[in-house]
Formats: structure tokens, sequence, C-alpha cells
């Protein structure tokens, strides 16, 4: 039986805290960032972070579903969703690889998988304001691009899917379990660019 998790409250100090915890999180990873510096950098005592939030990893998973909601709504600021597919795609990829192989897009979902079980709303909160909402403007990018006779495509959302996945491939495994710790862009290049032209040999007209 699944434990429901600790509630977040909200209240005059909450942004405060998250700001400063993103600040800790993002300098010293999960492990390495303390409840007591998080209180110092937000400028507030351990009673009122710990009354807004209970748990460590609830904070975290704010932060990260805050971040992830950031840097989705950049992506879809900057990426100029009305260029052609071999462009839109490229972009897409780069900035969806970015992130996934950075060390604060590897705690997270390092955490959303060890704590699934006993808090599935925490991955479920974190899908929904960041890799669902990019898939969401590229299955809508597909279909234009479809309407416009530049692609030819039977399940736009299983597309999406698929281009993400092509976008992991080598990358993404060898980060999770430990065979490297960095990615080069000049790595990330050569993935993104192999899955873009892949995505084209199957999709494009």
């Amino acid at each position: 039986m699944n434990v429901a998790p600790p509630k977040v409250r909200k209240g005059r100090k909450f942004d405060q805290v998250l700001e400063g915890a993103r600040s800790v999180f993002m300098a010293d990873g999960f492990e390495g960032a303390s409840v007591d510096e998080i209180a110092r950098v937000a400028a507030v005592s351990k009673a009122t972070l710990y009354s807004y939030f209970p748990d460590k990893r609830l904070l975290f998973m704010e932060v990260a579903s805050s971040e992830c909601a950031r840097q989705s709504q950049e992506a879809v600021k900057t990426i100029d969703m009305c260029a052609p597919p071999r462009a839109v795609l490229g972009q897409a990829g780069r900035h969806f690889l970015r992130f996934l192989t950075s060390t604060f897009g590897q705690q997270v979902f390092r955490i959303c998988v060890a704590e699934s079980d006993r808090f599935p709303e925490l991955g479920q909160k974190f899908y929904s304001t960041g890799p669902a909402v990019v898939r969401a403007e590229m299955v809508a990018y597909f279909q234009g691009a479809e309407a416009r006779g530049e692609l030819k495509i039977e399940d736009h959302a299983l597309a999406a899917d698929q281009f993400g996945e092509l976008c992991k491939a080598d990358i993404w495994t060898r980060l999770i379990f430990g065979v490297t710790k960095t990615v080069s862009d000049a790595e990330i290049d050569r993935v993104v660019d192999s899955a873009v032209e892949t995505f084209l040999a199957r999709y494009e007209t």
C-alpha cells in the first residue's frame, strides 16, 4: 500500500525557501545539500523551512518541478516552431539532452525512481510540469508539419516519444549506470544529429 506523501504548505516565505533551496541544490546536489545550508541561504529558520517542506526529498522535487517547468517553457519560447523539421528537431533534441544529462537532471530522475513506490505523485508531478509539456508541443508541431506536407506521421504522440528515445541513445544508459560521469557537447551533437537523421528517414516526405 502506498504511503501518502508529506504535504507541502504554502505561506508568505514559500518562494523565498524555494529559491534558496534551488541555489543550494544546483550547487551541491541532493546528497550534498544540507537543511542548515538551505535555511541559511533562504534566510529563514529551520522551523520555517520544515513547516513548508517536512521532507528534503519533497523540497527537492518541488525545486525540480519548478526548474523543469522553466526549462520546458524556455524550450517552447526559443525554438522556432515554424522552421523546417530538421532545424526544429535539432534544437529540441539538444535542449532535451542537455537537461537530461545535467547533474540536476540525473538527480531528479534517480529520486523519482527511488521514491516511485512510496510517493508516485512526485514523479507524476515532475512529468506533468516538464516532459509532458514538451511532448504536447512536439505533437502540435508534427501536426502542423504534416499539414504543410513536410512530414507524414500516423501517430503523432508515438513519434514524439520515439524522437525522445532516439536522443537518449548510448549517452543516457552510460550515465545512469555510472559508466561515464560527464557528456561533452560533441557527444550530444553526435547523438542528436543521428536521431534527427533516423527520425526524418522514417517520417520525412
